[in-house]
């Protein structure tokens, strides 16, 4: 295939920057790219990874033996529009941010919340994306995909993806059978209403703001995650961490007592994780070589690890601080190329 490269490094493909050699890259910008790359590693009996920023991904220090597709197909498609409501397909390797500012420059609500999260529309549905009270699975149509089983193209409805809390079909039950190539949304007129999570709720107070339009929550939001998460393309970090952790509605009251901080995300009771983390006594910390944030103790920084069992190491100690003092089992978020 044209323009692939061999023996690339997943560290400069990922922004934790960690992760030894893939033995094939390949980049996507065209649909029939997906077809010829499946084709060639069927043929050499490669496994496949799919990455889009790399801002979720880690690498480990043995590489990875097969192809790696970097998602890079571009372009917006209305698909309809009325005066309430907009249906948009992205194509996967859009950035998610961009989209969140495609829809809410023109007014419609369902992705403001998610602004400046780091990655791909292509990423959103894997995770079931989702910030300050909005997920992608609120929004989501259908997911293009091209389908390595049937080996051709089609689109999956957001009722089969089995979008749950930072889970779907795509990371779970069917992981690694499916390019993703586009998301649809449909997204309506409108505004949130406070009160807002704590963090963009205390922004607005100390701002003064009454504009709650979908492009000022937007640069709420946006100003927020600023101040608290590394850019990746600075530091090196995979972003949040830890997967925040949810707990059955009969222990609240009884949690809550103890002072752990609880509150409600799209139904779930939910306990922050970077919360557990610096009440564990670990923010600012460096283990490592890698280091809890000071400013939101979900994040990791790498700031000299060298090594996967270096970010494991770090990562043990932070859970087992955290069972420790709370009985929780904190689980990671980011997913790892092996």
């Amino acid at each position: 295939m044209k323009s692939m490269q061999e023996n690339v490094l997943i560290s400069k493909l990922t922004t934790m920057r960690l992760g030894g050699a893939a033995k094939y890259v390949q980049e996507i910008t065209a649909l029939e790219q997906v077809d010829e790359a499946y084709g060639f590693a069927q043929k050499n009996q490669l496994p496949v990874y799919v990455l889009g920023q790399g801002s979720n991904v880690i690498g480990h220090d043995e590489g990875f033996s097969g192809l790696v597709l970097v998602n890079k197909l571009k372009g917006f498609e209305t698909v309809s529009e009325t005066s309430d409501e907009l249906v948009v397909r992205a194509s996967a390797g859009e950035m998610l941010d961009d989209f969140c500012e495609y829809t809410a420059s023109r007014g419609y609500t369902g992705m403001e919340a998610m602004s400046a999260i780091p990655g791909t529309c292509g990423a959103a549905p894997v995770q079931n994306v989702g910030a300050y009270g909005q997920e992608i699975k609120d929004v989501l149509v259908e997911v293009g995909v091209y389908d390595s089983l049937q080996v051709r193209h089609l689109q999956i409805r957001a009722e089969d993806c089995g979008l749950g809390y930072r889970s779907s079909i795509f990371n779970t039950t069917e992981f690694g059978r499916y390019f993703i190539t586009s998301i649809t949304v449909k997204v309506r007129k409108g505004q949130l209403k406070p009160p807002f999570y704590v963090s963009l709720q205390a922004f607005v107070e100390r701002e003064g703001l009454t504009d709650f339009s979908p492009l000022s929550i937007r640069h709420a939001v946006s100003a927020v995650r600023a101040g608290k998460l590394p850019n990746p393309k600075e530091i090196a970090s995979s972003g949040s961490f830890f997967k925040n952790v949810v707990v059955p509605s009969a222990k609240v009251a009884e949690l809550k007592a103890k002072g752990i901080r609880i509150w409600q995300e799209n139904g779930k009771n939910v306990i922050p994780s970077g919360w557990l983390v610096e009440q564990a006594g670990l923010k600012g910390k460096e283990l490592h070589g890698m280091r809890v944030s000071d400013k939101a103790a979900l994040i990791l920084i790498n700031e000299s690890a060298k090594s996967y069992a270096d970010l494991a190491a770090a990562r043990q100690e932070i859970i087992n601080a955290v069972r420790e003092k709370f009985g929780f089992t904190l689980e990671q978020e980011p997913v790892e190329i092996a």
